[in-house]
């Protein structure tokens, strides 16, 4: 089957990057991590005006009720330009978690949302600045609200914070929004890859080593080569997953732009010798955030245990056989 998107997604895709290209992304992510959130937050909403958060969100509560794909196109475009902000908790966890209809127009409207899930997402990211926080189990979900002083973490942009539960409210499909989320992850992930690859190859072109430009060299050819056909493996998964977010398939999504966006990282490093180990160097953006999100909202060996279960786990009427 040849997956291919329509005209609308494609416009839609090429929309959102022409945006966020022209805010300052790199800048405004530094900015960020130094504690000033006020740029992000003006991108926050320039994205919702396009419609970001409300992708997922009930037409009936003023939402665009769309598919996961073009959820996945979005974050991917998140992902390439780093975009700071949980995106994943707005825009594709809490859309399927809630069941509040005044809630769920705040965020088709572009409030700024998250969510502690733990195990695999015991924090809440950038709680400090969102005017709904929520903390959930995977069956229940609750208001909540910040109890500690920030975490660090290995992404300075992004900001963790211990939460403690409040009321009990109202919710939907747990299950499904984690999914979605991992999924949005995974689609992040996707567009991170794509962005150290696309500097690694203009990097190589320009360094020159012995005379010579080093992509000239066969070994740097062949390294990013590698990575680009990790990558052009991977996307089908994420988009297959879109089609149909089963378990099955969103972790399969997860591990392989996981895997995909990590390799993109230690090659991009790798090409890029000692200039790319310093955090003034834009490079080191990506490289810390996909450090980050390859165990954000499931850690790979949590998926890929969830992909073994589910091709090794008997079909009904096996045992008769």
């Amino acid at each position: 089957m040849r997956f291919e998107l329509t005209a609308d997604q494609r416009d839609f895709a090429r929309s959102l990057d022409a945006l966020v290209t022209a805010s300052d992304p790199v800048g405004i992510a530094r900015a960020w991590a130094d504690g000033d959130t006020g740029p992000g937050l003006k991108l926050w909403q320039r994205i919702a005006e396009q419609g970001v958060p409300a992708l997922l969100v009930p037409e009936e509560y003023g939402g665009m009720g769309a598919t996961p794909v073009e959820m996945v196109i979005a974050f991917e475009a998140l992902g390439r330009h780093a975009v700071t902000g949980p995106w994943v908790e707005t825009a594709a966890y809490l859309p399927a978690a809630l069941a509040d209809e005044a809630a769920l127009g705040a965020i088709a409207e572009g409030a700024v949302a998250t969510v502690a899930a733990p195990p695999h997402t015991p924090y809440a990211l950038d709680a400090d600045i969102a005017s709904q926080v929520y903390a959930a189990d995977g069956e229940s979900l609750w208001s909540a609200a910040v109890s500690e002083a920030q975490r660090p973490s290995v992404d300075r942009t992004r900001r963790l914070f211990a939460v403690t539960s409040g009321a009990a409210l109202p919710a939907s499909d747990l299950a499904h929004a984690f999914d979605l989320a991992a999924l949005a992850t995974a689609a992040q992930l996707l567009g991170a890859g794509e962005r150290v690859l696309a500097d690694s190859v203009t990097y190589v072109k320009q360094r020159r080593q012995f005379g010579r430009e080093i992509g000239s060299y066969q070994a740097v050819k062949h390294k990013l080569a590698d990575v680009r056909i990790a990558l052009d493996f991977a996307r089908p998964l994420a988009l297959g997953a879109a089609l149909d977010p089963t378990p099955l398939s969103v972790s399969a999504a997860k591990v392989a732009c996981s895997d995909a966006a990590y390799l993109a990282s230690r090659s991009g490093l790798q090409v890029h010798g000692a200039i790319g180990y310093t955090q003034e160097f834009d490079l080191s953006i990506w490289l810390t955030r996909i450090r980050a999100l390859v165990t954000a909202w499931g850690t790979p060996a949590f998926h890929r245990a969830r992909v073994l279960e589910s091709v090794t786990a008997p079909t009904a009427g096996a045992e008769d056989r």
